[in-house]
């Protein structure tokens, strides 16, 4: 389906409610010039438009979070280049946005790059994206092998003292999702996550959260079967 940014625009200012930006609110996602549309209208409309790399460019600059969320969605995570990837990562302005792009950029052949450089990042969003991309390809990239994600582990465990809130929500969630995938990671998770627990300056809740979801009998019956 063919269509301009302008007449995406005016979709999603006709999807638009009030009660919408207020539950972004209440969810702590920041995110400028939001309209107020729930994701998955965001989704519909996505599917509608089809793949559209050209079009995803306009709407990220149209600077709306909804549009840019849309961008995320029809972009062709084939025709996404690395500067592409480091423009958006710069105009992160709140955890939505950051992790709508980042299950785009995990389908990259960047994603292993640069979830590691992401994370040595200043800048909140930009460091939370980084541990994002390791979450997503932890569950989505099927054929990685075990190297690949344990690489991940040393770099949780040194970022683990980042008190910020984005930022530790987001190492905890790369830790868990490592630990989910089968019974030799959940064991080096758990083990990292022991080790963040030593350390004096690390945001404990990220290890004991871990901790509790990776050793629960839901995810041990989970990893084994898939061993």
């Amino acid at each position: 389906m063919h269509m301009e940014s302008k007449d995406v625009i005016k979709k999603l200012k006709f999807l638009s409610s009030k009660e919408v930006l207020e539950s972004h609110a209440r969810f702590g996602d920041t995110g400028k010039n939001k309209l107020g549309v729930a994701t998955p209208d965001i989704r519909n409309l996505a599917k509608e438009i089809g793949k559209n790399h050209t079009l995803a460019l306009d709407l990220w600059k149209t600077n709306i979070h909804e549009a840019r969320a849309l961008a995320t969605m029809i972009d062709h995570p084939q025709h996404v280049t690395e500067e592409q990837m480091e423009e958006w990562a710069k105009d992160f302005d709140g955890w939505g946005i950051c992790d709508h792009a980042c299950g785009l950029f995990a389908n990259t052949p960047f994603a292993y790059r640069k979830a590691v450089e992401w994370t040595s990042r200043e800048m909140e969003y930009e460091k939370r994206a980084g541990f994002a991309l390791m979450a997503y390809l932890a569950v989505h990239d099927k054929k990685a092998d075990d190297k690949r994600l344990l690489k991940f582990l040393p770099i949780i465990k040194q970022h683990a003292n980042d008190d910020r809130n984005f930022v530790k929500k987001a190492v905890n969630w790369a830790l868990r999702e490592i630990g989910k995938r089968n019974s030799a990671l959940n064991k080096a998770a758990i083990e990292t996550a022991h080790e963040i627990n030593q350390m004096k300056s690390a945001e404990k809740w990220i290890a004991s959260d871990a901790i509790r979801e990776l050793q629960s009998d839901a995810v041990q019956k989970r990893v084994k079967a898939k061993s």
